[in-house]
C-alpha cells in the first residue's frame, strides 16, 4: 500500500470470512508495523452497505455464499462471490503521515456483474484477469477504476469554444468550489485539495460493469490445448493465473497443462490484445505458485502434481517487438524454462505458497513444511 505522504510502502493483510451465519461478509485488515508485527487497522468507510466495527472489522451487507476469492495489488483489491455472481473492486489508502499508523480508508470503486463462473483471478500491472472456461478475460484495470473521459465542446460567455471533460461514473463527475478555486470532484471521494464546510458534497459511486462487456478495452483470449482435439467435449478451465512479468502471465488449466499469456497494450487506455501459447507437457500439474516479483527478469515458479514432489522452475522473460504496422506483437521465441531443483515429501501435497525466490511453504495432509535453500 503506497501513500502520497510517505515514500515507504506499507504491507496490508486482508482476511475475508462469513459473519452472522453467512448473512454478511466480514473483512479484517491488518497493517505491518515497524516492530514486524501485524496490528488491526482502523478502517474508515462511508459508502452504503459498508460498516466498520471496532471489534470485528468491515461488514459488507452481502451474503457470503459458498466461496469467496480475493486478489490484491498496490492500493487495490478485488473480491469475487460465486453465489452472488459479482466482483467488487475496492481501493485502500493510508490516512496517516507516519509509517506506523493504523488508519486506512476503504472505498468501493466498481461492481462487476458476472454471467459466467470465474475459476481464478489475477490483479497485477494494471490488468484484472479472470480465469474462465476455455480461456481468460482481461480487463484494463485503469479504465475500470478511473472511468472513461469524454470531451465536449461548448460556447462560453464570450462566444468562444471551450472544452469540458465529462467523466463517467467512478471518474470525474463535476466541478466544485474550494476557497474560490475550481477543483475536480472524483467519485472515489478524492478532491484535489482539502474538504471544508464550504465545499460541495462528494457522492461516492461505484461503476457497474458486465463481465462479458467490451467496455473499457477488455478482451477474451482462448486457451489452446492439444488435448481439446482428442476430447472435443471436454472444456478447459483456467484454474490459476499468476503474473511472471508486467505483461506475461502463467496459466494452469483444469487438464494440468501450463500456458503463457502475453498481453499487448502499448498505449494507456487502448484496447488490449493477447496471445496464449501452451508450454510443453512435462507433468500433470495440480498446483501452481509464483513469487510475486514482476520486476525480476528471471522468475521462480513452483509446480506440483499433488502427490509427493514439488519442482522449482526458473523462467526467463520473453521479449516483444514492434512490427511494421506499429502494433505490439509477440515474437515467437521459446521461453527459457529450466528445472532448478525438486523437493520430495512423505505426505501428499495439498497446496504450495512461495515465501521467497529460494523458499516455499508446503501444506501436506496433516503438517505444514517450510523449505529454503542457500
Amino acid at each position: 500500500m503506497n501513500s502520497n505522504s510517505s515514500p515507504n510502502p506499507r504491507i496490508l493483510f486482508i482476511v475475508v470470512g462469513p459473519h452472522r451465519s453467512g448473512a454478511q461478509i466480514l473483512l479484517r485488515f491488518y497493517l505491518l508495523q515497524k516492530s514486524n508485527n501485524f496490528a488491526k487497522a482502523q478502517v474508515f468507510c462511508s459508502q452504503k452497505g459498508l460498516q466498520f466495527d471496532q471489534n470485528l472489522g468491515v461488514l459488507l451487507d452481502v451474503n457470503h455464499g459458498a466461496s469467496i476469492k480475493l486478489v490484491g495489488s498496490v492500493n487495490f483489491f478485488a473480491m469475487y462471490s460465486f453465489s452472488n455472481s459479482k466482483i467488487w473492486v475496492f481501493a485502500v489508502k493510508s490516512m496517516d503521515d507516519d509509517d506506523d499508523g493504523s488508519r486506512v480508508k476503504l472505498m468501493r470503486c466498481a461492481v462487476i456483474e458476472c454471467c459466467k463462473p470465474i475459476w481464478s483471478m489475477s490483479l497485477s500491472s494494471g490488468f484484472l484477469i479472470f480465469g474462465e472456461e476455455n480461456g481468460v478475460r482481461v480487463l484494463n484495470f485503469r479504465n475500470l477504476i478511473k472511468g472513461k473521459v469524454k470531451r465536449v465542446k461548448n460556447f462560453d460567455l464570450n462566444g468562444k469554444y471551450e472544452t469540458k471533460i465529462l467523466g463517467l461514473p467512478n471518474g470525474i463527475i463535476g466541478d466544485g468550489v474550494l476557497n474560490g478555486s475550481n477543483k475536480e470532484i472524483f467519485c472515489n471521494d478524492f478532491l484535489e485539495g482539502k474538504i471544508d464546510k464550504h465545499s460541495v458534497s462528494v457522492k461516492q459511486k461505484s461503476v457497474k460493469y458486465r463481465q462479458d462487456s467490451s467496455e473499457g478495452g477488455s478482451c477474451f483470449v482462448a486457451l489452446k490445448s492439444s488435448k481439446s482435439t482428442k476430447m472435443p467435449m471436454m472444456s478447459l478451465k483456467a484454474i490459476s493465473v499468476q503474473a511472471v512479468s508486467s505483461k506475461r502471465f502463467l496459466i494452469l488449466d483444469s487438464a494440468g497443462d501450463l500456458h503463457v499469456l502475453h498481453l499487448s497494450n502499448s498505449i494507456p487506455g487502448a484496447n488490449i490484445t493477447g496471445h496464449i501459447r501452451q508450454l510443453p507437457h512435462i507433468m500433470n500439474v495440480q498446483k501452481l505458485a509464483v513469487l510475486p516479483d514482476v520486476s525480476s527478469r528471471t522468475q521462480t515458479i513452483w509446480i506440483t502434481d499433488g502427490y509427493h514432489s514439488v519442482h522449482m522452475l526458473a523462467a526467463s522473460e520473453m521479449d516483444t517487438a514492434v512490427n511494421e504496422n506499429g502494433r505490439n506483437e509477440i515474437v515467437e521465441k521459446l521461453t527459457d524454462i529450466s528445472v532448478a531443483e525438486a523437493i520430495f515429501t512423505g505426505e501428499k501435497i495439498q497446496d504450495v505458497v512461495p515465501l521467497a525466490s529460494n523458499g516455499i511453504l508446503i501444506l501436506g495432509q496433516g503438517n505444514l513444511y517450510a523449505y529454503a535453500n542457500s
